[in-house]
């Protein structure tokens, strides 16, 4: 699945709330500072109280549902999202109502002049809060300054500083426009570069010709399982095996024939070795290696019989010539103590691997 911008992508919704988190206590702070100053509040507490209320309130809401939404995100994720934006673009517009008021009110010069320099600094901060989410960033910006711009229009009231607002607004919609495609882009970027990552570490972990996975990825996964064995005291097998005799298809049909035939067998196992805990991996030249988890003496021993059967029966045709070989396998299964390596199981599959060439190759033996 490749990079999609929807609307409520997990990780933006998370950067818009880190983002705006910190800015909630500014806009009382602010509201503060504006109110008292200049004995403001004292000369029109009708105004000032129910503003400071109304801020108040939505900006303790805004607070609360930040702590809760990270215990109930999972089961009302896009609901509280919902409630994000809206308490956001609320808090925008209680802020831009009590922006307004102060244009029209006559004698009070000082507040005014206070109240647009706070307005401008909360509009640039939060251009910047809410790029993640173009509309949101422009949406508050427009419920912060367009109803003080139409109330001082509608009372022909400063209209220079209407004209300075207007292009304010508008210079913050480019501003909210680029900064969005950049952080889009650096998103996008972010997103390319994990999954460069995760293929590269999967080519690392893959054998080039067979395309199982290599010794690498196989000892990783062995020591991992091994130590959940030894906590859950479960059986953990390994089977290593071995195609009989391979020199001789390098030396009499060519290495490239020899290479077809690896692939042919890595094939094989992958169609016995067919659960997802299954770990099957090439060793080392023509030996291969199989990991189980919790897997019974009994099943281990019949899909090694079972690889034996069908490397027996293999016939691989190469270029009007017909390749024919066996292979060998050892076995050993146990439940590990906790004083054990896990090297000590390869070994064990090892030793009976070599019982298994020295008594004449094509055969499985266990070793538990």
């Amino acid at each position: 699945m490749g990079f999609k911008r929807y609307e409520f992508n997990p990780r933006v919704v998370n950067d818009l709330k880190k983002r705006s988190s910190i800015g909630i206590v500014f806009y009382l702070a602010t509201a503060v500072i504006v109110l008292f100053t200049d004995n403001y509040y004292i000369r029109h507490p009708e105004f000032s109280n129910p503003f400071l209320l109304s801020l108040a309130g939505i900006c303790l809401l805004r607070l609360f549902h930040l702590y809760i939404a990270k215990w109930v995100q999972p089961k009302f994720e896009k609901f509280n999202n919902r409630i994000f934006l809206l308490s956001v673009v609320v808090t925008a517009l209680i802020w831009g109502i009590g922006f307004a008021n102060f244009m029209i009110q006559d004698g009070e010069l000082s507040a005014t002049l206070l109240m647009t320099m706070c307005t401008i600094g909360l509009c640039a901060g939060g251009v910047v809060a809410f790029v993640p989410d173009l509309n949101l960033s422009i949406s508050f910006n427009f419920f912060m300054l367009v109803p003080a711009i139409g109330t001082m229009v509608f009372h022909q009231t400063n209209m220079p500083l209407v004209v300075s607002l207007t292009i304010f607004f508008v210079y913050l919609c480019f501003i909210a426009h680029r900064g969005n495609k950049e952080y889009w882009d650096g998103l996008e970027n972010e997103y390319l570069l994990e999954e460069k990552s995760k293929i590269l570490d999967k080519i690392s972990r893959v054998d080039d010709l067979t395309k199982l996975y290599n010794r690498r990825h196989f000892d990783e996964t062995l020591s991992f399982e091994w130590n959940r064995s030894v906590r859950d005291q479960t059986l953990i097998s390994v089977v290593i095996c071995d195609i009989d005799h391979f020199k001789n298809i390098n030396d009499q049909y060519g290495h490239l024939a020899g290479d077809k035939y690896l692939k042919a067998i890595a094939n094989l196992l992958k169609d016995v070795f067919k659960r997802q805990t299954d770990i099957t991996a090439r060793y080392g030249g023509d030996e291969f290696i199989v990991l189980m988890s919790n897997t019974s003496l009994e099943d281990v021993t019949r899909l090694a019989e079972m690889v034996r059967l069908k490397s027996e029966k293999l016939h691989l045709e190469y270029e009007g010539q017909t390749i024919q070989a066996s292979m060998s396998l050892g076995s050993a299964t146990c439940i590990p103590d906790k004083n054990d390596k896990c090297n000590s199981l390869i070994l064990k599959a090892d030793k009976a691997l070599y019982q298994s060439k020295e008594s004449g190759r094509n055969k499985v033996i266990e070793n538990c």
